[in-house]
């Protein structure tokens, strides 16, 4: 078996509070790389916001959960507590394109994003650090494995299951998983 085939859909914990998660993407590494830099790619499975490409710049990542899904009509049962919209202020901290992003998360927190070509694929990486609390890792490895499956599913042309019914589904996995 090969490592592709081997790879877990679920985020695992390297550390206490580090998420890592993989995914298998069906792209290059070059167009992976721009639905994770250019804001209209980003858009259409996690966040808006322009990034000016260098290390240290500012830019600010606008979520609109409801509009991922294909049927914006059937946006899914968003969660008590959360808005259409969220916004968070972040940084690129360290820039090597296309082959590895890290920003800052909320202040604290760091994501790194690393690409690595495995043929006509790409491995895409992502490890989330510092989560603070059980309630933060917990929302935020249903939120990556979430918007991952939409990046999976826009890439294949398939239509992809509503954003907050799978968050709530995937959050009640990894509770039950990190539980263990």
């Amino acid at each position: 078996m090969t490592e592709l085939a081997n790879l877990e859909a679920h985020g695992t914990l390297i550390e206490p509070a580090t998420l890592e998660i993989r995914r298998v993407l069906p792209a290059s590494v070059e167009r992976v790389w721009d639905y994770l830099t250019d804001s209209k790619l980003r858009r259409q499975w996690l966040a808006s916001g322009d990034m000016t490409m260098k290390a240290g710049t500012s830019f600010e990542l606008v979520w609109r959960n409801d509009e991922l899904a294909s049927r914006p009509s059937q946006p899914g049962n968003r969660p008590e507590g959360y808005g259409d919209e969220e916004r968070m202020d972040s940084r690129i901290v360290e820039l090597d394109p296309p082959r590895r992003l890290v920003i800052t998360w909320e202040g604290d927190g760091e994501v790194a994003f690393e690409l690595a070509p495995r043929g006509n694929e790409t491995l895409l990486t992502i490890v989330h650090n510092r989560l603070a609390s059980r309630g933060a890792l917990l929302g935020v490895s249903a939120g990556w494995h979430m918007h991952l499956d939409i990046l999976l599913a826009r890439m294949n042309a398939r239509e992809p299951e509503p954003f907050w019914d799978g968050w709530k589904r995937l959050r009640a996995e990894y509770d039950q998983r990190f539980s263990a």
